[in-house]
């Protein structure tokens, strides 16, 4: 569903995507922030997809994590000179001693059991070495102070992480970390958010579309 916002010049246009698919995403390895993968070859075509659809658009600016996985998905922008920014802000949430590592029995009682926690409004607890969602909260905050106030930004693309989409997603609209799995996601999925400059206030107009990717020939 798409807002009937008028974009004059108090509103800026946020394109928010989660990076293209990974073999650790194929195999169900958890990545977090301290796993620097790389797109594998459906992911390098969600990613081609993505710029396919919307390369008519011009950025004022990309955003991206420091993580490879982000920089790849929006490759083909940066090719065409769009303007580049990496933030340690967008990085995923640290999943600690869980990372790199192929979830046991034990991993996915712990997972579920944080996760439970965080949506019982919990959210000062993560994993072993860890971060919670008030830590990531923390750090993206850094990110929103400093750039999302731009005003000559008018029209910018995001790159980042599927948990720390949904903790940006619910800190920003619902000022309530314990509803960030109501914003589901996908490899390379597409969140449109609409921002008042004057209020500081969000709008999700687009959530979670992948009707970029249609055209694959590729279960996803």
């Amino acid at each position: 569903m798409v807002s009937a916002l008028n974009m004059d010049g108090q509103f800026k246009k946020i394109y928010i995507i989660r990076h293209g698919e990974t073999d650790f995403n194929r195999k169900g390895i958890v990545q977090g922030s301290g796993v620097d993968s790389d797109l594998n070859e459906l992911g390098q075509k969600q990613a081609q997809a993505f710029y396919e659809f919307y390369k008519h658009i011009k950025f004022d600016k990309i955003y991206t994590s420091k993580l490879k996985r982000t920089h790849q998905s929006v490759n083909n922008f940066i090719k065409d000179e769009q303007i580049w920014q990496q933030h340690h802000g967008l990085n995923e949430i640290s999943w600690g001693t869980r990372e790199g590592k192929l979830p046991d029995i034990d991993d996915n009682l712990t997972f579920n059991k944080i996760l439970n926690d965080w949506q019982s409004g919990i959210t000062h607890v993560g994993f072993e070495e860890g971060e919670s969602p008030e830590d990531v909260v923390k750090r993206q905050r850094e990110f929103l102070d400093e750039y999302i106030g731009i005003e000559n930004e008018k029209t910018i693309l995001i790159a980042m992480h599927g948990r720390a989409l949904r903790i940006l997603l619910a800190n920003i609209i619902n000022n309530d970390l314990s509803k960030m799995d109501d914003y589901e996601h996908t490899n390379l999925c597409l969140y449109v958010l609409h921002y008042n400059i004057a209020s500081k206030t969000f709008e999700v107009v687009l959530s979670n579309d992948t009707s970029h990717l249609n055209k694959l020939n590729i279960t996803q």
